[in-house]
């Protein structure tokens, strides 16, 4: 069917487009749809459902685990549905710390990374400017009606839609929200990294953004609220940079809330990229090697695999 469409433009006007131009629009329409929906959901979960007379009062979320299944689970469809968006054209990265973690052991080109890189923050910035014009009002009333510290008439809870922030049980410190950050984002690029291999069990018949996303929901419902599991530098700086320029000021640059934490806003941006070098490492030393060995030794199938050994 793709082949039956008609370009848009002139076909002299999309030869540019056919190589890094063409990636980086992919990764910023990828990351645009991930925001999108990911930064919707906690939208609907906190501002928009309350304010809505669809819970006891207007500032009343996060009392059962159910919000967090909203949320959990509309950040893994954002995934899958921004892979599907961009996936044919650049890979679908949407990550700068899977570009990252492919460069150093997957041979993507480096020459590639500064633009995916930049194309991913300024698509997480679009999603999130679309989600606070779609909210602003459902915002605007919650943050009204919520009780406690605020920075320019904007509230830490309302802050959680667009970027991420420490539990208290950290009070205020760096290291646990970091491994945290590593952690998380080490489980993803590993399981991504399996699930696309196809020397292993990959994925097929186009499942594979799908079960990534169900890879994003499990890291969320497993180590979620630490520190709101961000697991990508552009998912939390573009919407951070957004919130900055509308209002949410101390609590967006440089991240902090007085008796709470301070400066944080570096914490998602250099845990995801540790851990992604150390999820693709740690796929690599266990697995991949393995697989490679086997593949030039043409070793049989050890047992318990399975799929049969076929006689010759």
């Amino acid at each position: 069917m793709a082949v039956e469409i008609p370009p848009l433009l002139k076909p002299s006007r999309l030869k540019r487009r056919g190589g890094l131009w063409g990636e980086c629009m992919a990764e910023f329409l990828g990351t645009f749809v991930l925001i999108a929906f990911g930064c919707g959901s906690v939208a609907m979960a906190v501002a928009a459902l309350p304010g809505s007379g669809r819970t006891s009062g207007p500032t009343t979320f996060f009392i059962s685990s159910g919000d967090w299944l909203l949320i959990g689970w509309g950040w893994a469809f954002a995934v899958a549905l921004a892979v599907y968006v961009a996936g044919g054209v650049s890979g679908a990265h949407i990550n700068p710390a899977v570009t990252l973690a492919f460069a150093v052991r997957r041979k993507f080109p480096w020459v590639k990374v500064i633009p995916y890189w930049i194309s991913q923050v300024v698509g997480a910035f679009a999603g999130a400017a679309l989600v606070y014009a779609v909210y602003h009002d459902a915002i605007g009333a919650f943050d009204q009606a919520m009780k406690g510290p605020k920075t320019n008439g904007h509230t830490l809870a309302s802050f959680s839609i667009f970027a991420t922030f420490p539990a208290p049980y950290f009070h205020g410190g760096y290291w646990g929200p970091l491994v945290d950050q590593i952690v998380g984002t080490a489980f993803l690029v590993m399981l991504i990294a399996a699930l696309i291999d196809l020397r292993n069990m990959a994925v097929k018949a186009n499942l594979g953004p799908l079960v990534i996303g169900f890879v994003v929901a499990a890291i969320g419902f497993s180590f979620g609220a630490n520190a709101g599991y961000a697991i990508n530098p552009a998912r939390d700086f573009g919407p951070r940079l957004l919130t900055y320029a509308v209002g949410w000021g101390d609590l967006a640059f440089p991240g902090s809330l007085a008796g709470a934490f301070s400066s944080y806003w570096w914490i998602p941006i250099v845990g995801p990229f540790i851990g992604g070098i150390v999820g693709v490492l740690v796929y690599d030393l266990f697995i991949s090697d393995v697989l490679n060995i086997r593949a030039q030794t043409g070793a049989l199938q050890e047992p318990g695999r399975t799929r049969p050994v076929e006689e010759e």
